[in-house]
């Protein structure tokens, strides 16, 4: 089968969930085509995507989360102003991905969250078979537990998730844990890349830190000089920020780097991180205790940091204080390893999901009797 990729270029997750994805179709004997990759001007793409997914990628302008002064609290009103002031502009990057698929014929176009890949899904009508995939089709499922919800958060979460999905005919919710499929959706384990299952875990002597928005790089930077006794290596993707920075002795700052980052999530004593799904997983794979800050006004990252409980992961938090996961380290807190099983069944799972052949309508021809 043929694939096309749609990714959602807001922090890591969805990136590197696509890697994880490639990786699976190469080793069962399907094709990537290419992967159209949403932008804005408030991000910048990491290296290590162009290079390890293998395919070209295509960047068009896609909307994207505004953000208050100090890049650290979403915007709910702003975000809804600013992208609908762009409308014209994703207006022609429906007519790229529409020029893109035409010229790949995919036959299945997979939606890693991107709100544009619905939209063109429901207005251009590919002959493609839409997918979408993403922790955030969770929701269908009536176990999911809910954040408290403030205003229209949950609304507006709700409604971006169904605009992701229309006309999807497979909704693969990304979960934690084991949990029936429905007829809505179809659970399935968490995308973690080959590297992330060939990394050996270690008991370091420091604490890693994952930072979506730089704004919260002032906070960890408070409590680091306050606490100079703790290790801190913090990644962000801050855009004019440079590759490695040592603000104080105990503390760095460190441009997103995929060998870089996972090497240190072997070897760091726990993490503390934006509350996105991705990086939980891979610290839950590796066993190492987590706690998640949902980024302010994200309401989907205040259900990951209920899920993050939920799971036995760690603890949730609504600031930097790393002594909170200092104290349930000391009080010998284990995650297990229980998320590692059910991991491994996504190959068989895969398999379930795309037909082992394909016949078109040139191969039935040529079968034909000649007489």
């Amino acid at each position: 089968m043929k694939f096309l990729f749609i990714v959602q270029g807001e922090g890591r997750g969805h990136m590197t969930q696509a890697i994880a994805f490639s990786q699976m179709l190469r080793k069962q004997g399907h094709e990537l085509a290419g992967v159209i990759l949403g932008k804005s001007k408030r991000r910048t793409i990491p290296e290590f995507f162009s290079r390890e997914i293998s395919v070209p990628v295509h960047l068009v302008d896609s909307p994207n989360f505004a953000c208050d002064k100090d890049d650290k609290t979403i915007l709910i009103s702003k975000t809804i102003r600013t992208n609908f002031a762009k409308s014209g502009t994703f207006w022609r990057s429906l007519h790229q991905i529409d020029k893109i698929v035409t010229d790949e014929t995919p036959d299945i176009i997979l939606n890693f969250y991107d709100l544009l890949g619905g939209v063109y899904n429901a207005f251009f009508r590919p002959r493609a078979t839409y997918w979408v995939i993403g922790h955030q089709y969770l929701i269908y499922h009536p176990e999911f537990k809910f954040a408290p919800a403030k205003g229209l958060n949950k609304f507006f979460f709700k409604l971006n998730t169904r605009i992701t999905a229309l006309g999807a005919t497979e909704k693969l919710a990304l979960s934690f844990y084991e949990l029936k499929s429905t007829d809505k959706i179809t659970v399935m384990p968490p995308l973690l890349r080959e590297e992330v299952k060939n990394m050996k875990p270690m008991s370091g002597d420091f604490f890693l830190t994952y930072i979506v928005n730089s704004g919260y790089g002032t906070e960890v930077l408070s409590y680091a000089k306050s606490n100079p006794h703790l290790k801190i290596r913090a990644y962000w993707d801050k855009k004019d920020a440079a590759e490695t920075e040592h603000p104080l002795p105990n503390l760095s700052f460190h441009r997103v780097h995929d060998k870089n980052f996972l090497r240190d999530m072997a070897a760091c004593k726990g993490l503390v991180s934006t509350a996105g799904f991705e990086s939980i997983c891979e610290a839950m794979y590796l066993g190492k205790p987590v706690m998640v800050i949902p980024l302010q006004g994200q309401y989907e990252q205040a259900c990951n940091a209920v899920d993050t409980a939920h799971s036995g992961a760690g603890i949730a938090s609504d600031n930097f204080d790393f002594s909170k996961l200092e104290n349930l380290i000391q009080a010998q807190f284990n995650t297990g390893n229980s998320i590692q099983p059910w991991i491994e069944t996504w190959p068989e799972a895969l398999l379930q999901l795309i037909p082992e052949t394909k016949i078109t309508e040139r191969d039935f021809i040529l079968t034909l009797p000649l007489s």
